[in-house]
């Protein structure tokens, strides 16, 4: 049974659980965890990231509107006991939280004008420690890559970037002080990396008319775990609706770039899938897309949405989405084919969808492994020949 963990525009947070075997006409189960809503928008949840890799105690943390970043303990009960909050002090009223990732005792954050923070509880939970870094502003989105090594980003007139974790937070060494000093008056018409900067993407080609295309990346994704901090696989989306797949091996212009995927508005957001040339994007419309990335074709699409898919989650065996229509809708996720442009016999759909009262604006998955899907129409069909087979028994004995 999946279960997603909901954070909303009045700072509550909530989980929703489906059991597909359940014998209630819904099968989705709603639960509060923490009420945040005395509070109103102003401390609005912007960004949630769960943290499993201790045994003994799940924490999760929370980045609110009014820039302040909370850790709770998530016990079995379900019930959520703040540990620690803080409070990012380079944000500003008009920016926000585009990143939120937690990663052993550390919880990083980061803002729309590049703050970036390392904040580490200690094991007592009695103490925060702070590092701060410096990214460029305009940014729309940012991940931590699986191992913490590395961290990526992407935003308005700002090319996808590559950084090592660690180098990012150290601070300037002399020699790379006189060398940023020497190189930021030249530094726009120039491809200098920053201190602690891996790779950048370089602007695809400019188009038919020799014009320059903009650079808008509005969100961005690890696509494979890699050991190498300097190989990695990144998939981008963009303003113009286009997906662009970067390895970083192979240079810094993409190695694939798929047009057209962002039918209305652009691309809003990409999830990696549980497949391993799958993702999952929405558009600014009420478009959801479930992708090939071999070819880069939208292997099927689901129905019914009536307002822009804002946050996505993906389990092993699920995906669910939040909405700006109030809903959190659970999804069923087919397999791709074996082969390329092969025809699928199924398509995704929407399961479940729960009404939320006010609008989500995250949803990440509990981390919790799901058991192996149950196809419904293939449990129909058994229980069919099962009673066929009983029959069949039953008429022998007479």
């Amino acid at each position: 049974m999946p279960r997603f963990l909901v954070g909303d525009e009045l700072g509550n947070i909530k989980s929703v659980g489906y059991n597909p075997a359940s014998q209630e006409e819904s099968k989705t189960a709603l639960k509060t965890l923490y009420d945040g809503s005395a509070t109103g928008r102003t401390k609005g949840i912007q960004k949630v990231a769960l943290n499993t890799g201790e045994k003994t105690l799940r924490k999760l943390s929370a980045a609110h509107a009014n820039g302040v970043v909370s850790i709770f303990s998530l016990n079995e009960d379900d019930q959520l006991e703040l540990l620690q909050e803080w409070k990012e002090t380079r944000i500003k009223s008009d920016q926000s939280f585009i990143g939120l990732a937690a990663s052993g005792s550390s919880v990083f954050s980061c803002t729309t004008n590049g703050a970036l923070l390392m904040s580490t509880l200690k094991d007592d939970h009695s103490e925060v420690n702070h590092k701060l870094a410096a990214l460029p502003s305009r940014l729309c989105d940012w991940r931590l890559s699986h191992d913490r090594q590395t961290f990526a980003y992407g935003g308005d007139e700002v090319e996808a970037s590559l950084w090592d974790t660690e180098r990012a937070f150290a601070p300037p060494s002399e020699s790379s002080a006189k060398t940023a000093l020497a190189n930021s008056k030249k530094r726009k018409q120039s491809d200098t990396l920053f201190p602690g900067e891996i790779w950048r993407a370089k602007n695809v080609p400019n188009d038919f008319l020799g014009l320059r295309q903009p650079v808008h990346n509005t969100c961005l994704t690890y696509l494979s775990p890699s050991t190498s901090a300097s190989q990695q696989h990144l998939l981008a989306g963009t303003r113009l609706g286009d997906m662009r797949r970067y390895d970083t091996r192979a240079g810094r212009r993409p190695v694939a770039v798929f047009k057209g995927i962002g039918k209305v508005g652009g691309v809003k957001t990409i999830e990696k899938g549980p497949s391993e040339h799958e993702a999952f994007i929405s558009d600014y419309g009420s478009n959801m897309y479930a992708i090939d990335l071999r070819n880069g074709s939208i292997s099927y699409g689901y129905k019914g949405l009536s307002g822009t898919a804002i946050s996505l989650a993906s389990s092993p065996t699920h995906l669910a989405s939040a909405s700006i229509d109030r809903y959190i809708r659970i999804h069923s996720v087919v397999p791709l084919p074996d082969n390329v442009g092969q025809h699928l016999d199924k398509k995704g759909t929407v399961l479940e969808r729960v009404f939320m009262t006010t609008i989500p604006t995250v949803v990440v998955w509990d981390q919790k492994q799901d058991t192996a899907p149950v196809d419904e129409d293939d449990q129909e069909g058994d229980d069919v020949w099962e009673g066929m087979k009983n029959a069949v028994e039953g008429d022998e004995k007479a």
